[in-house]
């Protein structure tokens, strides 16, 4: 398999004939690469006017392989044949080096070139690549590959402090100033090739017939301490591997290119592969022109419901220089903002908030000594509770993170959950599985009131930014959130992707109730532990809601799917447990306390199943107050115990705190538990 290295331009503060004379200082062999036993020149021409110099050298490497190999294949040292082509009336140095040894089986060309700085005459760049073909090395090809790419990467993090440390050496030796070179001063020219190739007579004094043509310095290349500034400490692999993403991507894009942080993070997103880096940011990029999305920042407008309800926005920066946006989540309606704007206009407002960040990492960036590559997340989730778990907000948000893993990698530095509630393990089980595994190690948790213990906030955010809701002294302009009045709902805004809610294709059922009639579900727990959840939706009138619980098994009769379409008669609408003819506290038990919905409510809740039996769900109609039947609409689900084992087991049902707000009343209060 053929590898490719490539690594960024390297710039070095001298013209380029003072660093000729020091790269010269490297032959035949120096104490600082060791793994070069000897350079031995078997061939040297000039031009007659000491412009050009050819130069054919005969290198010994001590190859830094395992002693064992060395013993089986029968070689202590290896050759290079290294190849230079000196222009110093273009001001360029071209070098080949190519395998001797092994070289039916392994295929090793390395090229560096020395050239002008294209804005600085004064300044001399370098750079260098290297192709590495392992055909057939008696199965020792990955061996062969690693310590071929530790020796490359070796001599790239040598090469700038070499040319440095000769550069005293020629200046020691009072050599302080070298002018190019100049076809009118056949002196200086002499003197000239005296220096660059300190005093070595041509073995073969023979004029060099044709000039070779020289390409302009790559418009793809990088310049090293422009990687360090802005996009931060790499190994030379990675700068390697960046390069050629680079390149691959102006290729095929023929005009814009994503940044070199944008490339960056697809690559850091898929360990350095530039072929699966590759593939992913294709995706993105179309995904990107199919919904327009570099236009979200200017065409973007914010909708009032957000404005009001919508409890996140960005806060200072934390102290890793990172921007910082702080998530109330606790506080957020989710159903009341998927209601009023859609699954589609939540994932613009994230993914607006994402474009955001990237503006805002580019400004730190530019304000700060380093690079600044991610933001930091602050999630607050005072008020947590099963409200949350609403079955199509959950799809939802999955959604939305799925889509923002996919386009945004590795923009996440760092994600503080602070006031975590019981109810959150639930959510992050659902949740976490759907976030990369990278993102999730970014995690951290405060489940108490400790967080502005040592150990806690203190440790990323400085003391004088910490939020005001948190106990900090920072006035913080993120919105509280809360319920999203029913009067800004806004009709279609938001419907199930598996199907209308009263459609029998959607997880959610119906059920219409005449006066003191009933709706129950059974479900037989066998997993001790395990956890019932249940959400519902009031349609109209007044319903009650009661669980009970049984150690005999319980089933209902064959027509009571007549009940989730209201067709059942008075007979079917009666409790199974009534037709039973059993006493409660004898035959079964009330395991959560009657709960009084009223018109329009929305509840959601839960119950630790801490034994086997059979539990019964329980929906009865009040009074009517007209002729229409209770219309109700449900969905439960059964959640296994091995996720919540140790973390559940004080949890407790709760009625949504957005349930106190119905359509026709504003003032209405939640029923007590």
């Amino acid at each position: 398999m053929v590898q490719e290295y490539v690594s960024p331009v390297r710039v070095h503060k001298y013209p380029f004939e003072m660093v000729m004379a020091a790269y010269e200082m490297r032959f035949p062999s120096c104490p600082q690469i060791p793994v070069v036993i000897d350079c031995v020149i078997t061939e040297d021409s000039w031009t007659a006017d000491d412009s050009q110099r050819d130069t054919i050298r005969r290198c010994q490497l001590n190859v830094e392989a395992p002693y064992l190999l060395k013993k089986m294949i029968g070689v202590d040292y290896v050759y290079f044949i290294q190849k230079n082509h000196l222009d110093l009336k273009s001001r360029i140095l071209e070098i080949e080096a190519t395998n001797e040894t092994f070289a039916a089986r392994v295929g090793v060309v390395e090229k560096c070139r020395y050239f002008v700085h294209p804005e600085n005459p004064e300044w001399t760049c370098f750079e260098q690549s290297a192709l590495l073909d392992v055909t057939n090395f008696f199965g020792f090809e990955n061996t062969v590959e690693k310590i071929a790419m530790k020796q490359y990467a070796a001599n790239i993090a040598k090469g700038k402090e070499l040319i440095e440390e000769f550069m005293k050496e020629v200046t020691a030796a009072g050599i302080t100033d070298l002018r190019p070179w100049k076809a009118s001063d056949p002196a200086h020219n002499r003197e000239l090739r005296r220096v660059v190739s300190r005093g070595t007579e041509p073995l073969s004094p023979r004029p060099i017939a044709e000039t070779k043509k020289h390409s302009i310095p790559d418009q793809y290349t990088l310049d090293s301490e422009y990687i360090k500034r802005y996009l931060g400490e790499l190994t030379p692999m990675q700068e390697s591997r960046l390069l050629q993403l680079r390149k691959w991507i102006a290729d095929l894009q023929k005009g814009k290119v994503p940044s070199d942080t944008t490339l960056l993070r697809f690559l850091r997103a898929r360990d350095f592969s530039v072929e699966k880096a590759r593939e992913m940011l294709s995706q993105s990029l179309l995904w990107r022109k199919k919904h327009q999305v570099d236009r979200i920042l200017s065409e973007y407008e914010t909708p009032d419901v957000v404005k009001q309800y919508f409890p996140g926005g960005w806060h200072h920066h934390d102290k890793d220089g990172r921007p910082l946006y702080i998530l109330r989540l606790g506080q957020m309606d989710v159903k009341g903002l998927l209601k009023s704007i859609g699954e589609d206009g939540l994932l613009k407002l994230t993914l607006h908030v994402c474009e955001e960040g990237l503006k805002l990492l580019e400004e730190a960036t530019r304000s700060s000594e380093h690079a600044i590559q991610s933001w930091c997340l602050l999630v607050d989730l005072d008020g947590l509770n099963m409200r949350h778990l609403w079955r199509p907000g959950v799809r939802a948000l999955l959604r939305i993170i799925q889509i923002v893993e996919a386009n945004y990698p590795e923009t996440m530095g760092r994600v503080l959950i602070v006031r975590a509630p019981r109810v959150f393990p639930i959510l992050w089980t659902i949740v976490s599985t759907f976030i990369d595994e990278n993102t999730r190690s970014k995690f951290l948790f405060y489940g108490g009131k400790d967080y502005l213990q040592p150990g806690g906030l203190l440790d990323y955010i400085p003391k004088d930014l910490i939020p005001d809701f948190l106990g900090g002294p920072c006035k913080s302009f993120v919105h509280e959130g809360g319920l999203v009045p029913k009067s800004l709902y806004v009709s279609g805004a938001f419907t199930e992707r598996d199907g209308d809610p009263l459609s029998e294709d959607s997880i959610y059922r119906s059920v219409s109730l005449g006066k003191a009639q009933v709706h129950e579900v059974i479900v037989q727990n066998r997993d001790p532990q395990s956890v019932l959840t249940w959400d519902f939706d009031v349609l109209r009138h007044d319903i009650s809601f009661t669980v009970y619980r049984s150690d005999r098994e319980l089933d209902l009769p064959d027509h009571a799917a007549a009940d989730c379409v209201g067709g059942a008669g008075a007979e079917e609408h009666r409790s199974v447990l009534e037709r039973c003819g059993w006493r409660e506290g004898e035959h079964y038990q009330r395991v959560e306390p009657t709960l009084v919905c009223h018109d329009g409510e929305s509840i959601q809740g839960s119950h630790v199943m801490s034994e086997s039996g059979s539990y019964v769900l329980q929906w009865r109609c009040e009074a009517l107050d007209g002729s229409r039947a209770a219309q109700l609409m449900y969905f439960h689900e059964t959640l296994a115990s091995h996720h919540y084992r140790g973390s559940m087991s004080s949890l407790q049902s709760a009625i949504s705190g957005f349930s106190c707000l119905s359509g026709k009343s504003l003032s209405s209060s939640c029923p007590s538990r």
